[in-house]
């Protein structure tokens, strides 16, 4: 085994959509984000086994990505891009039957000159200062964006991972008010705004990170576990530096374990003081810095070399990884390497 392994368990992520799904509001759809090649994980065996699930609504980031998913999945589902219709695309949204979450006023004039009989939607900004229309760009092309027929209509929460920010309330007033008596499904809940209640499901709920284990869905089923080979085992003895810049020195006589995996693979120099990984059940401290393709790792308390270490597993996943590099667990997710030799359950 000369790299990394990756499990990536796709009957967990079909049991996470279909937990999101029941914690849904009554006749609301429960579609699925799978932008970023569905979190880093690969998204054509992800999406097919969704849509065995029941999914019919995709959200992906870009006209490509919609074209892949359109590939793996043939006509009947919904694709919508949440760049919207950009620059250059035209032909790429007209030869996926992609639907494009217009962001601008620019983008809205683009798609009726260009695509007037073609499928839509429409984003609007209630906070977040990211994509979407604002409430006075909102007001001033409202008529003539109804008049056009727009799909969905959707905004996206700031601090839905926080339950108890005052800003979800006052997303959510925003959006009745620039949305209410529209005849145009709604969508404003990702995974953290499905959380939160039926009060932000509206027509529709797109979650993403839970459906791959990841917070503020702490009842997801974990999806990854990560292995790593062992490619040398050594004795080390007291006073010895490890790593790039000795910034570890052996206290005492021990042995390293020097492991296939770095900050190439997604395991970030971040990570080091406090990473461990797992032999077995026994945790093992990373020592030294990650570098770009190897961990050192303290096995001195080990009765035997191993054969390989676990990085995240059922007992330390993604987020728990993340807390170490002071990231969140979307970063460690998708940014796990293509070196790995992916393997899949399910699907």
């Amino acid at each position: 085994m000369g790299t990394g392994q990756l499990f990536i368990d796709l009957e967990a992520v079909a049991a996470n959509w279909r937990a999101l799904d029941r914690l849904s509001a009554a006749g609301c759809e429960t579609a699925a984000v799978v932008k970023a090649d569905a979190y880093g994980l690969g998204v054509v065996p992800v999406v097919t086994r969704l849509a065995a699930e029941g999914a019919r609504a995709f959200f992906v980031a870009s006209a490509a990505e919609g074209i892949e998913v359109r590939r793996a999945l043939g006509p009947e589902p919904r694709i919508y891009l949440l760049y919207g219709h950009m620059a250059g695309d035209t032909e790429t949204i007209a030869r996926g039957d992609l639907v494009p979450m217009l962001v601008s006023v620019d983008q809205l004039l683009r798609h009726l000159e260009s695509m007037p009989a073609r499928p839509f939607g429409l984003q609007l900004d209630t906070g977040m200062s990211r994509l979407g229309l604002t409430e006075a760009e909102w007001a001033a092309t409202r008529e003539i964006a109804l008049e056009a027929g727009p799909a969905l209509v959707m905004s996206h929460l700031a601090s839905a991972d926080d339950p108890e920010n005052p800003a979800n309330a006052d997303q959510l007033r925003r959006f009745r008010e620039m949305t209410d008596g529209i005849e145009v499904p709604r969508s404003l809940a990702a995974t953290g705004g499905t959380l939160l209640g039926e009060a932000f499901h509206f027509d529709m709920c797109r979650p993403g990170v839970g459906l791959f284990g990841g917070l503020p869905f702490r009842d997801a089923e974990p999806v990854v576990r990560l292995e790593l080979p062992v490619v040398a085992c050594f004795d080390v003895p007291a006073g010895a530096r490890v790593g790039y810049d000795g910034t570890w020195t052996a206290p005492a006589p021990t042995r390293i374990a020097t492991v296939a995996g770095g900050y190439a693979d997604g395991l970030f120099r971040a990570l080091q003081p406090g990473l461990e990984v797992m032999a077995g059940p026994v945790a093992c401290p990373v020592r030294g810095r990650v570098s770009m393709d190897l961990l050192t790792v303290d096995i001195g308390h080990l009765d035997a070399d191993p054969p390989h270490v676990t990085a995240i597993d059922d007992r330390r996943g993604v987020d728990a990884v993340a807390a170490g590099a002071g990231t969140i667990g979307y970063e460690i997710l998708t940014a796990l390497g293509r070196r790995y030799d992916r393997r899949y359950r399910g699907g």
